[in-house]
């Protein structure tokens, strides 16, 4: 990974939005930037050996296609267990939504339904 602010992941999927981050300062300053905006934030805890993770990456990728107005993360437990830790992730996968720079709900495991409903639950309170 180079010295990019972040690094946006380019898989094979069109319209890809999803960030991923190579350094806890990078996610830090990141984050940091973002918690006065009202937009929804997903972040997807995941790790390269996890098989659930890699079930839920198309549905990820097809969630961040439709759903332009939030910001999608993708941050490796492994490579940022420093992250991992200060949300307390303890299954994969997990989403945490951010919202101002809080939690605003949290979905563990592959339930796809679950996840879309949350983020639909918080782009509505948007308006």
């Amino acid at each position: 990974m180079g010295s990019n602010l972040f690094n946006v992941d380019e898989s094979s999927e069109s319209s890809n939005n999803i960030i991923t981050f190579d350094s806890t300062a990078k996610w830090n300053a990141h984050f940091n930037a973002l918690e006065e905006t009202h937009n929804l934030m997903v972040v997807d805890f995941t790790a390269k050996w996890c098989r659930p993770c890699k079930l839920m990456d198309p549905t990820i990728q097809d969630f961040a296609a439709k759903y332009t107005n939030v910001e999608f993360i993708k941050i490796d437990v492994d490579e940022l267990m420093a992250v991992s830790r200060a949300f307390q992730v303890q299954a994969l996968p997990t989403f945490i939504l951010i919202k101002r720079g809080k939690v605003a709900d949290k979905v563990v495991g592959v339930r796809k339904e679950e996840l879309q409903r949350m983020i639909e639950k918080h782009t509505k309170l948007n308006v």
